[in-house]
């Protein structure tokens, strides 16, 4: 592979506000891919996963580079440099690149590859919690697993179309894709490709999500015609797949503390012919509590650390901090005592999160189920959803019973 100077520079650039001024990954890549109108599809590849890559291996990089943060342009470029000895490719004679030690660069990486911390490009605090709460074996199968690149999954909208008839379309498009056993709606994406310009995407006839994400709604067992509570939905990934799973009967009320977020859900509802949504912005108390006891199933898909998803957001590895952790566990409980209520006599509950640490997940659901309103509840069965074991995102589930 030969380097361009323009395309190198752009990565640095974009790294320079990742790292040092705390923009997030996917919108500085945005910005980039934005750059150079002359730009083909492999130069905004190459932007947009080196970009990737050097953030999810930054403190493995840093290390070898011999570079402390902040970080400034020098440093950037000996990160670069480091990236790219390790891909094996030729350093072009630019300035930014004299004297960099390619031999001394492949031993420090078999050095400290030998450290998982490092190995793995994870902050200390982290390692020590993973080994804490998983224990070494299946911490280190899995933290290796969430620095792999995620595949591009699709879901498919049965409002719309079959999965079969979606696979045909994208085959003419020469977008190849193959079914995934036991995810009755999803498509996976043999080579990566910008899905979002296609005619089918703009006729709501998939949705990009995760293979893992695909597992939440059918686990609360929906049928058409029930009146369903969507807790924390966002912009609405799980919501509008709680419709399908509906076929459009019966009514999703979709509750989020982010009228924005909302109003993405709104859009996307009316791509995808989802027609039995309302989205309720929670201003106050009182949009929950005019719910008690009025609905058949409840989402409670929570906020957490998104540990379980560090493969799609390397920059999270950085951004997220142990205080971070406590202060989301008490949320998680808040929440689940809050909107539990919801549901009414022999209804269900289907608490979820994007976590693999069973202080977020399993603890959470015993410590409701021994608190008073909890005593109504009973645990049906849950899942740990691990990366290393499915190949995607990191998940938990637990669906419960109102007596």
């Amino acid at each position: 592979m030969r380097l361009h100077r323009n395309l190198c520079f752009a990565v640095v650039d974009g790294l320079m506000l990742i790292f040092n001024e705390g923009v997030y990954a996917d919108k500085v890549v945005q910005q980039l891919l934005k750059r150079d109108k002359r730009w083909g599809s492999r130069d905004r590849g190459f932007v947009a996963e080196t970009t990737y890559e050097i953030v999810r291996w930054k403190r493995l990089y840093a290390e070898i580079a011999e570079v402390k943060e902040p970080y400034d342009r020098d440093n950037i470029w000996r990160i670069f440099a480091v990236w790219a000895t390790l891909k094996g490719i030729k350093l072009p004679d630019w300035k930014y690149f004299e004297n960099t030690p390619t031999r001394k660069i492949k031993g420090r990486f078999d050095e400290l590859s030998q450290i998982r911390k490092f190995k793995e490009s994870i902050p200390d605090w982290m390692d020590e919690i993973g080994v804490k709460e998983l224990g070494e074996e299946l911490w280190t199968k899995e933290i290796a697993a969430l620095n792999q690149q995620a595949d591009v999954v699709l879901r498919t909208n049965t409002l719309k179309i079959t999965k079969d008839k979606l696979q045909a379309d994208l085959f003419d498009l020469d977008i190849d894709t193959e079914f995934i056993k036991g995810y009755p709606d999803a498509l996976k994406l043999k080579e990566r490709a910008n899905v979002f310009t296609t005619e089918g995407f703009k006729n709501g006839h998939f949705e990009v999500q995760d293979a893992s994400s695909q597992l939440v709604a059918k686990y609360l067992e929906v049928e058409p015609g029930m009146r369903v509570v969507d807790t924390c939905a966002g912009a609405g990934g799980k919501t509008l797949h709680l419709a399908s799973l509906m076929e459009n009967k019966g009514q999703i009320i979709a509750l989020d503390i982010y009228a924005h977020k909302l109003h993405e859900l709104k859009r996307r509802a009316k791509r995808d012919g989802a027609h039995n949504i309302e989205p309720r912005h929670i201003e106050s108390t009182k949009v929950i509590k005019k719910l008690y006891d009025k609905a058949d199933r409840v989402l409670i898909d929570a906020p957490c650390s998104g540990l379980g998803v560090l493969r799609r957001n390397p920059d999270a590895k950085w951004k997220l901090q142990p205080e971070f952790l406590d202060r989301i566990r008490a949320t998680q409980q808040e929440i689940l005592q809050t909107y539990s209520r919801m549901v009414k006599a022999e209804g269900q509950l289907v608490y979820a999160t994007c976590s693999v640490l069973p202080s977020e997940n399993r603890q959470q659901v015993d410590t409701f189920l021994t608190s008073e309103f909890g005593k109504d509840f009973t645990l049906v069965r849950d899942e740990n959803i691990y990366a290393h074991k499915t190949g995607f995102d990191g998940f938990y589930m637990a669906l419960l019973k109102r007596k």
